[in-house]
């Protein structure tokens, strides 16, 4: 932590103010911190080289853009050392949960006119492969059986068909997708949603943002994920397959409670998944 002071003072000229902890799934250092002109702001730093890879993906974004669904870029600095990136102070937007009438509108809105966007240059094309595909719990069927979701005997007659529903999802296309919109990247701010956290953005189906934000969206009291997407046919596989291999693995470095998300997005998806490709009923 008292790297981080001395790294924003020096590079950056800014009083920190708070470290701020509880979202996100990174080892990046957040502060809000004082600029020299009085201003307050968001900075990120940084830590190694895997979160500088981060940055300067979100930076490919921030730097080439400017939208209301985005945050305004006030700084970037990566001058050979690990790099900084410093947004607009969102401290005081509406971070839901809990979702307020007319937000989920709001975010809504703001994914059609990011998909609509032309996308930055250097933006890489989203592949069925990037998502963990039913066949990796095909491959090695243990760490999703140990979640407790189905029986083994369930499993062995469903997969066939969440391996092939996933595999011929069309997840490709020109669209430019967040690609990770949950609540702890959504902000309600002047009427409008902003979007945060750009490290992940891709080119690719529009409907893949959205299938992929209605399980975690209904855990936090949002409507269903067939009440916002009733035609998801194979997309309930991508979401529920990109889950199923990973949230029963040992945490990675730097986010200890990853795991636990992802279970609870799969305790959804999964369900959803069965209901829209008419699946035999989960078994335990």
């Amino acid at each position: 932590m008292d790297d981080a002071r001395a790294v924003l003072a020096a590079r950056l000229g800014a009083r920190p103010l708070v470290r701020l902890t509880g979202r996100g799934y990174t080892l990046m250092e957040r502060w809000l911190v004082e600029l020299p002109d009085g201003n307050r702001a968001f900075a990120k730093l940084a830590v190694d080289e895997p979160t500088a890879g981060f940055l300067r993906d979100e930076y490919r974004v921030y730097g080439s853009l400017e939208a209301d669904y985005l945050p305004r870029l006030l700084s970037w600095d990566d001058n050979g050392e690990l790099p900084v990136l410093v947004l607009e102070d969102l401290s005081g937007a509406h971070w839901p949960p809990p979702w307020r009438a007319g937000d989920i509108e709001l975010v809504l809105r703001a994914l059609d006119e990011v998909h609509a966007t032309a996308p930055p240059e250097g933006i890489p094309l989203l592949t069925v492969d990037m998502l963990h595909p039913w066949r990796e719990v095909e491959s090695d069927p243990a760490p999703f059986l140990s979640l407790g979701l189905c029986s083994a005997e369930w499993l062995e007659s469903a997969l066939p068909a969440l391996r092939a529903a996933s595999e011929r999802c069309d997840v490709e296309g020109e669209a430019f997708l967040h690609l990770d919109v949950r609540s702890d990247n959504i902000c309600i701010a002047d009427g409008r949603a902003v979007l945060v956290d750009w490290n992940w953005a891709h080119l690719g189906n529009p409907q893949v943002d959205l299938a992929f934000w209605l399980p975690s969206l209904s855990l936090e009291g949002g409507p269903a994920p067939s009440e916002l997407l009733p035609d998801a046919g194979d997309l309930t596989a991508i979401v529920s397959g990109f889950f199923a291999p990973i949230a029963g693995l040992p945490p990675p470095a730097g986010a200890p409670t990853v795991r636990a998300l992802q279970l609870a997005q799969l305790e959804v998806a999964l369900p959803w998944a069965v209901e829209a490709l008419g699946l035999p009923p989960l078994d335990r």
